[in-house]
């Protein structure tokens, strides 16, 4: 099972982002479920949704205390509320922000990840530009399936358009597809300088790679292809 925890704000489409993601995992073959959580959901506080991607029926709704990737809207949560809980050193960890993990306060932190996961990514300028305002949901998602590989693009491109209809849905594919783009390059640029210091190994580099050629290998040890998928409500 792979398990993605969201957080942001309210109307951020925190919620969405989840559904979009579990509804591409769902294109790709896979069981998905996604789920908000329960509190406040008034514009500005902090909001949280879940969602679980595997090969076989998802019995369990539980929130989710031990992610595989934690996506981060607003990057103002940082320091207000314990959003890497329960992640494991092998954990992506994306954050929506122009600032370098220095400026955030972060340096110490990632020193118990692995750095190639921990990515900043310019989410909500590349949403401005594309859908006219800096909602980062469905754009966060090209960079998680970029990193992880947990779904293929081309789902993730086919769940956006079926949820946002005519010229909104082709906007937000192609601010997604831009993202997805930019991790890849971040990828390589980072595997290359690894790889010249002779400390890349061959898994390293897979994981990285992202694209629905080159996927993360625990990701594809986890979803094998299914004959047919199943959406699991929460």
């Amino acid at each position: 099972m792979f398990q993605v925890r969201i957080h942001g704000r309210g109307g951020q489409g925190v919620v969405t982002g989840s559904e979009l993601l579990s509804v591409a995992a769902f294109l790709d073959g896979h069981w998905a479920q996604a789920f908000p959580s329960f509190g406040s959901e008034r514009m500005g506080a902090p909001v949280v949704s879940y969602c679980r991607i595997d090969d076989i029926e998802i019995r369990t709704h539980e929130p989710i205390s031990e992610p595989d990737a934690i996506i981060v809207q607003d990057a103002t949560l940082l320091h207000q509320v314990d959003l890497f809980s329960g992640a494991g050193k092998d954990a992506y960890i994306i954050i929506n922000t122009l600032r370098e993990l220095d400026h955030l306060g972060l340096s110490e932190f990632v020193a118990g990840f692995r750095r190639e996961r921990i990515l900043t990514v310019p989410a909500s300028d590349i949403a401005r530009r594309h859908v006219g305002k800096p909602v980062p949901n469905a754009v966060l998602l090209g960079a998680l399936a970029a990193a992880s590989g947990i779904v293929t693009p081309e789902s993730l491109y086919s769940a956006i358009r079926r949820r946002f209809a005519g010229d909104t849905g082709e906007h937000n594919v192609a601010a997604a597809a831009e993202l997805f783009r930019y991790v890849q390059d971040e990828s390589n640029a980072t595997i290359s300088v690894v790889a010249g210091t002779g400390e890349a190994s061959a898994g390293e580099s897979q994981g990285n790679a992202g694209s629905a050629g080159n996927v993360d290998p625990r990701a594809v040890s986890r979803l094998a292809s299914l004959p047919a998928g199943k959406l699991a409500g929460a």
